[in-house]
């Protein structure tokens, strides 16, 4: 059986609807989670609202790419310095 992965608004839109007044069980059984999975869904993301969870995933788009332009200087300066140590 494979996962399926619903988004972070999806997963918002969810606890929203349970806040609403429908039924735990009825969205579980429509996205095919469990309870418990639910359950983790609402304590990490109970407070937050569908704009918070785009600019959070902007926020973690521009950390990798970040992430990524540190790591490509590091290994620059190193190629940089053995080229340097061999020329001394």
């Amino acid at each position: 059986m494979s996962k399926k992965r619903h988004t972070k608004e999806a997963r918002i839109r969810a606890i929203r609807e349970h806040e609403s007044g429908r039924s735990q069980a009825e969205i579980c059984r429509q996205l095919n989670i469990t309870a418990p999975t639910f359950y983790r869904w609402k304590k990490q993301l109970g407070m937050m609202t569908n704009s918070d969870a785009q600019r959070l995933r902007a926020l973690e788009k521009d950390n990798k790419e970040l992430k990524q332009m540190v790591a490509d200087l590091l290994l620059e300066k190193r190629v940089l310095k053995v080229a340097l140590e061999k020329k001394l």
